[in-house]
């Protein structure tokens, strides 16, 4: 047995049994363990920023790009946004413990259910290390243990962040093995943990697509996932044009480059030539490049004449594709194979049209009137999350602290006997 297999296997063997004491703590001591390490990282922030230095030197001398460098710092802003969400944490209500419904059979059997942890939840994610302080948080108050396997290149940050918050699971009495960041760079960890299959109740991934079809195709264990963001805004005929151009550029440029920007935008045909030069003018100012279908050609003689290929691409940049479209038929049929089941949403006034939109269009969230970038834990009011889920078991969308539960049925008797 190799070393990384054998680190593997403690690991995960720890994380089994932290997971039982964990499941039971009260709310109160989750919450104050919590609070305690919102208060040491702000005490360590200077030797955390120190260990930060060092996976930052190694990228520089890798010559990694600026984009990633900057998902690598934890910046005073950084710090303080993870001190934040651990305290955003502490408000949200504990899911666990809650019965949300029971229910009396005729021979008098109370059966109901009651939501639990999953157990042991083994997060793999690349370069941001504030993804290790959300995780961990978020894990504990839904009463799981939880293995965080961060990239590589942030080990010194991980392992920095692991120490605070093993302090504050000590002054509690938690096992430390209740948080783990695993040790060693090696990629033969990763494989070895997708095998723990007796120890490990769900794998999350978080990065890029190569990176999640990866875990999904060699892992034993349920994998929640989304492998790309590729998502739509339908302007309507009967749309308020100024509500669409913005709600339109917001989906696009406030942040091109996360999973709920829009990639793609369905203009109707009866709006189009109302709809589209003003539209343009405002991505051309933000430095969008369009690429369109012959009919959006036709409108906009600066756009580019989208490929194949542009059809339900995820660029992550600031680019476009524009389509023209005879009826929301048509824009429906387009998403159903385009899209990711990520973010859809349409523009219109009409509210029969609305109402088949939501009910038609598969996606984790579906909206009217509004911009796709509202697919996100704490916009959606769930305070925060550890990822958002294309996959529908056992969750669709983001998912906060509800979705690292699940329930169990419970039953009271008083004698009952199946006949």
């Amino acid at each position: 047995m190799s070393d990384v297999k054998k680190i593997c296997a403690e690991i995960s063997r720890q994380a089994k049994e932290a997971s039982r004491k964990v499941a039971n703590l009260s709310s109160q001591i989750k919450d104050n363990c919590l609070l305690r390490t919102a208060e040491l990282i702000l005490e360590n922030r200077h030797s955390l920023q120190e260990e930060n230095k060092k996976d930052l030197k190694a990228a520089e001398e890798k010559g990694l790009s600026s984009a990633f460098i900057d998902r690598l710092t934890l910046s005073d802003k950084v710090i303080d946004s993870m001190v934040q969400g651990l305290r955003d944490v502490v408000a949200l209500p504990d899911p666990v413990g809650e019965v949300p419904r029971m229910w009396k059979r005729p021979n008098g059997l109370q059966v109901g259910r009651v939501r639990i942890p999953l157990g042991v939840i083994c997060m793999i994610y690349e370069s941001r290390p504030n993804v290790t302080i959300d995780a961990a948080g978020l894990c504990l108050k839904a009463g799981n243990a939880v293995i965080l396997r961060g990239g590589s290149d942030a080990i010194h940050s991980n392992m920095a962040l692991a120490r605070i918050f093993h302090q504050a699971l000590r002054e509690f009495d938690i096992p430390e093995a209740a948080v783990q960041v695993v040790p060693v760079t090696d990629r033969e960890a990763v494989n070895e943990l997708l095998k723990r299959e007796e120890e490990i109740d769900l794998v999350i991934p978080r990065g890029g697509e190569g990176l999640i079809r990866f875990v999904a195709e060699n892992s034993r264990i349920p994998v929640l996932k989304h492998y790309k963001g590729v998502c739509h805004v339908y302007v309507d005929k009967y749309a308020d044009i100024e509500m669409a151009q913005d709600i339109c550029f917001n989906s696009k440029v406030q942040r091109p480059g996360v999973c709920n920007a829009m990639e793609g935008m369905l203009v109707h045909e009866e709006i189009a030539k109302t709809f589209l030069p003003a539209m343009a003018k405002r991505f051309k100012e933000a430095g969008v490049e369009l690429r369109g279908c012959k009919k959006t050609l036709s409108i906009l003689k600066d756009a580019v004449a989208a490929t194949a290929d542009d059809w339900g691409q995820e660029f992550l940049d600031l680019i476009l594709a524009v389509k023209i479209v005879g009826s929301m038929d048509e824009a429906m049929d387009y998403i159903s194979k385009y899209g990711s089941n990520h973010t859809e949403a349409i523009v219109t006034k009409d509210y029969e049209r609305a109402r088949r939109f939501l009910k038609e269009v598969d996606a984790s969230l579906v909206l009217v009137n509004a911009s796709t970038r509202f697919n996100d834990g704490g916009q959606l009011g769930l305070g925060a999350e550890i990822g958002i889920s294309t996959s529908k078991l056992h969750a669709y969308g983001p998912m906060g602290l509800e979705e690292l539960t699940t329930t169990k049925f419970i039953a009271y008797g008083d004698g009952q006997i199946r006949e």
